[in-house]
C-alpha cells in the first residue's frame, strides 16, 4: 500500500526561540530521521505549513514561517488555513486514495489531531508517529498530559500510533 509522509506546521517559529514547543529538539531530531528514512525509500512527502497573523511566531514572509528542514525537489508543501489540513489545500489530491499517511508534527491539539481525523473520515490509514508530535501547555495541563490525551483519542477513533523506530516505509 502507498504510503505519504505528512509533516504539519514544523516551522521554526515554533521550534525554536523565543518560544518553543515543550521537546522541540527531541521533535526536531525525530522528524529529521523521519525525513532521511523517507526520502531513502522514495516515498512521497508533503510539508503543511502554517500562516500566523501579526503576534504569531509564523507570520507569512518572516523567518519564523520558515519550514525548520528544508525541502527538496519532488516534496510537495502546502499552505493550510485551517486546523485541518485537508480543508481548503490540495492534500487529498496528492494523496493515493485509500493509503498511508504516516503523520508527525505540530501541534497535537490542534492541526495533528483535526488532520488526522479528517483523514480518516476520509478512508485513509492514518498512522501517527508516537514522540513525532508536540503541544504546548494549556488548558490546565502540561504539553505532555496534551500529548498523551491526543494519542489516546486518535487511536479510540482508528488511527495506528507507531514507534518512530519502527519499520515505516
Amino acid at each position: 500500500m502507498a504510503t505519504t509522509l505528512l509533516l504539519l506546521d514544523l516551522q521554526r517559529g515554533r521550534l525554536v526561540a523565543p518560544r518553543p514547543v515543550p521537546g522541540a529538539a527531541r521533535l526536531i531530531r525525530v522528524a529529521g530521521e523521519l525525513l532521511e528514512r523517507a526520502r531513502a525509500a522514495g516515498v512521497a512527502i508533503v510539508h503543511v505549513r502554517h500562516g500566523g497573523v501579526e503576534g504569531d511566531p509564523d507570520v507569512p514572509g518572516t523567518p519564523g514561517w520558515e519550514l525548520y528542514h528544508p525541502i527538496i525537489e519532488g516534496e510537495h508543501v502546502l499552505d493550510a488555513p485551517d486546523a485541518d489540513a485537508f480543508a481548503g489545500t490540495d492534500l487529498a489530491a496528492l494523496l493515493p486514495p485509500r493509503s498511508i499517511v504516516l503523520t508527525a508534527g505540530l501541534v497535537s491539539d490542534v492541526r495533528v489531531r483535526a488532520t488526522v481525523l479528517a483523514g480518516l473520515r476520509q478512508g485513509y490509514e492514518m498512522r501517527l508517529v508516537q514522540g513525532a508530535h508536540a503541544a504546548y501547555d494549556g488548558g490546565g495541563r502540561s504539553a505532555g498530559e496534551i500529548v498523551t490525551r491526543v494519542e489516546l483519542e486518535l487511536e479510540a477513533a482508528g488511527t495506528k500510533l507507531v514507534n518512530p523506530h519502527g519499520r515505516l516505509f
